[in-house]
């Protein structure tokens, strides 16, 4: 009783976010109608290919009129829109947001496909392959932040990890060995940070920009001195897909989910990994006490240094694995700032996640999905420039952090030093 009390509570005390978020149902459903419905002629037809990339599919194409499917979408948002103005959704109001923006992309796809088609099933498929790196480095943001120490140095890590698994890879002719060798640039990295961080009480934004900044000309200098020089140094192979019996032929999502290559699985072991290991775990607790609050848990007698540099080191790792995917995990060379600031999108999807494992990799899916759909409208030949689309994600992150979804639960020693007393 108590509990439905204080939950009554705080929804009579926040009238203002049911009604901004009941305009912006309405504002969606409005803008499917004006910007899609009244520029789109009856008649014309849209169609979507089932067919992942790569792999065959029986399934018929998925046709639909596409006036008629526009006008069912902004009534649907509509009707959402006002049930929010009138009684509001209650815990469910973030769920329902993100039923209405799916339907305003859907909108959007099914306008800037009228009379042609589009392949839906590769468009899924193509944003997976591009959330991973920034999927694998916002839980390496996760992993640190929850600790308490900010590192904004995993673009740098995943940078000089993707040169060192190519060049690895390239010389001692396995992949494998690339990939450790990836994985163990991260680790060392993410020890540098942590020792000026923890032990010098480093600004933890000073020390990952230093960190940044020395991958960024350490890389460029080798790549241009030896590995663009001599091809031989810039060519280690990617690994291949591997196909999972059975699980594979499910339609549509079974080559999608089960028909990839290890970082794709990786990502997903990773994710279910971490999430168990910090929530219901005694080491998830401690990791996250010392990022809450540090004296509390030092008196407890958990050693807030060595679990800071923990961490840190495990968060390393983890934008290591993300660098190797760069290059032996999807273009099968090394280029000059090839990761061109994934691991800074991969912060911004830590935090739009909200410091979660799974949070994260919607977050990630939402990048991965607007830069995969820049580059399938310019095939459709849509009159939007592709930098206006490669915004939307920013706009999204934006829109969410100034708390539309609500605020972030940000761990409350992030970024604070820790000293013993």
């Amino acid at each position: 009783m108590a509990s439905t009390a204080v939950q009554r509570e705080i929804e009579y005390v926040k009238p203002t976010r049911q009604r901004v978020m009941g305009l912006v149902f309405l504002g969606l459903a409005a803008a499917i109608w004006l910007f899609f419905s009244q520029s789109t002629e009856a008649g014309l037809i849209t169609t979507f290919k089932l067919v992942p990339g790569g792999v065959e599919s029986n399934l018929p194409d998925w046709q639909m009129p596409t006036l008629m499917t526009l006008n069912l979408l902004a009534i649907v948002s509509a009707f959402l829109g006002g049930i929010q103005l009138v009684r509001g959704f209650g815990n469910r109001t973030n769920l329902v947001l993100a039923i209405v923006t799916g339907l305003f992309i859907f909108g959007f796809l099914a306008w800037a496909a009228a009379d042609k088609s589009l392949n839906l099933a590769g468009l899924i498929n193509t944003s997976l392959s591009k959330a991973v790196p920034i999927t694998l480095g916002a839980m390496s943001g996760v992993l640190c932040e929850r600790a308490g120490i900010v590192n904004i140095a995993i673009e740098g890590m995943m940078l000089a990890a993707a040169m060192v698994g190519a060049l690895v890879g390239s010389t001692s002719g396995s992949l494998w060995v690339g990939l450790f060798a990836a994985v163990l640039t991260g680790g060392m990295l993410g020890l540098v940070h942590a020792v000026l961080s923890i032990k010098y009480l480093t600004d933890q934004i000073i020390s990952g920009t230093v960190i940044n900044i020395f991958a960024g000309g350490i890389t460029a200098f080798i790549s241009s001195k030896f590995m663009q020089i001599n091809q031989s140094l810039n060519d280690p192979g990617i690994f291949r897909p591997i196909e999972i019996p059975l699980l594979s032929k499910i339609p549509i999502f079974g080559p999608i989910l089960f028909n990839n290559n290890i970082f794709i699985y990786a990502m997903f072991i990773f994710m279910i990994v971490l999430h168990i290991g910090l929530f219901y775990t005694r080491w998830g607790l401690r990791l996250r006490s010392v990022g809450e609050y540090p004296k509390a848990a030092d008196t407890l007698g958990i050693n807030v240094f060595r679990t800071r540099y923990m961490a840190v080191i495990l968060g390393g790792m983890m934008a290591g694995f993300a660098g190797g995917y760069f290059t032996i995990g999807s273009v099968g060379r090394f280029d000059e700032f090839m990761t061109a600031g994934r691991g800074f999108i991969g912060l911004a999807a830590m935090i739009f996640g909200n410091w979660t494992p799974f949070g994260s990799f919607g977050a990630g899916l939402v990048f991965g999905f607007a830069d995969s759909l820049a580059s399938k409208l310019a095939i459709l030949g849509v009159q939007i420039p592709s930098q206006l689309l490669g915004m939307a994600p920013y706009l999204a992150t934006m829109i969410i952090l100034a708390g539309v979804v609500g605020r972030g639960q940000m761990p409350a020693a992030d970024g604070q030093p820790y000293v013993k007393e």
